[in-house]
This record gives C-alpha cells, structure tokens and sequence, in this order.
C-alpha cells in the first residue's frame, strides 16, 4: 500500500513542539492531584475540640444554631457566635459567611448553608458542592492553613452519604490543585456511615 508523501517537516515539527509542552503540563497536574490528596485527612473526633484555623459549620439559613453539629458549635462556642450570627442576616442555602470562633479552640468559624434533600432535583449536588467550593475559596482567600469540614447536609438534612462524600472529595480536590491554601484539609467524621464511605472513596481514589 501506498502510504503517501511524507508530511512537511513543519507540521511535524510543530506537533512535536506542542507534545513536548504537553508534558510538562501534564506532569504538573498530575503532581498537584497527589498534593492535593496528601493534604486531606480523615478523623473520627468531635469538631469543636479541634485546634485549627477554621473549623466549617453545617448552618442552617437563620445562622441562629440548630441541632446536629450546628447546635454542638454554638454550645462550645458561647453567646459570642450567637450575638455575631445575629448581625450577619442569615445566609442562603449554598454560600457561606465567617464569624470568630469565640470560645472554641479553632480560631474561625466557616457557616455554609447545605442543602435539604428533596429528591434530587432541585440543585442539591450544585448546592452542596458551592458550600465546600465558597468554604475553600474563603480559607484560601484568608491565608488560613488548616480546615476542618464536617459532613455539610448529611444528618437531618438527608443527603445520601455516597453522593455527598463524592461532591465533597471532588470539591476539595478540585480546590487544593490550584491552591496553596488550606494546607491541610480535615475530615471529619464522628457519624461511622460517613466514616466508611470516605474510607473507601479516599482508598479507591474515586474523587
């Protein structure tokens, strides 16, 4: 068979160039999705005894405290949280808002507002995955080093713990390749369900 004229040197040439600076990029990002793992940690401990920069709050939209690890915060922090949430003027379902960690140990506290399952079609993954994406954007923006993250939406507000863990890991994941900050990203997760699934997500790779 025929195989042809060769192609111009010219073309050749510049496809070699455009491989050869293909790689480099691609070995930077693939060195950046290591980081980023390396910077993620898993722990089953309550997280108002941590001792980080800023620990993140599964609000509700009052900010005013509720049950589950939103009422825990601001019983370990005082009145103090209560008093400056008041100022705030809520906050919508998806954003986040920073206040001082007041009587915890962590210095700040990140409020992200979850969703409400309902289902599956009313944007719940694009919420949920706004609170961690603004939460870290947030943590980068003011230099902080280390970050604690409960499991934003999965107690009373029902979001299946597969799904939620996924967005999670994706979200942060995405975040920490392109930043320097947080340096250190916690996990936690006192609930055992939520526990196992990262666990096997984190083992798996599966972000």
């Amino acid at each position: 068979m025929d195989p042809g004229p060769p192609r111009p040197a010219r073309v050749q040439s510049r496809r070699a160039r455009a491989a050869r600076r293909a790689r480099p990029v691609a070995r930077r990002a693939q060195r950046a999705r290591v980081s980023a793992a390396a910077r993620v940690s898993l722990v089953r401990e309550d997280i108002t005894t941590l001792d980080v920069d800023a620990i993140v709050n599964a609000a509700n939209p009052s900010l005013l405290g509720g049950g589950g690890v939103d009422g825990a915060i601001h019983r370990a922090a005082g009145p103090g949280l209560l008093e400056e949430c008041r100022r705030l003027g809520g906050c919508p379902t998806g954003d986040v808002r920073l206040t001082r960690g007041h009587a915890l140990p962590a210095r700040w506290v990140i409020h992200a507002v979850g969703p409400i399952w309902r289902g599956g079609d009313h944007d719940e993954d694009a919420l949920l995955a706004s609170c961690y994406r603004k939460a870290l954007g947030l943590a980068a923006e003011r230099g902080f080093a280390s970050v604690a993250f409960p499991a934003i939406s999965c107690g009373v507000y029902g979001f299946p713990i597969p799904r939620a863990c996924r967005i999670a890991l994706d979200e942060i994941t995405r975040a920490l390749a392109t930043a320097e900050c947080p340096a250190r990203v916690l996990l936690v997760a006192f609930d055992p369900a939520v526990h196992r699934e990262y666990e096997r997500v984190l083992s798996t790779g599966q972000t």
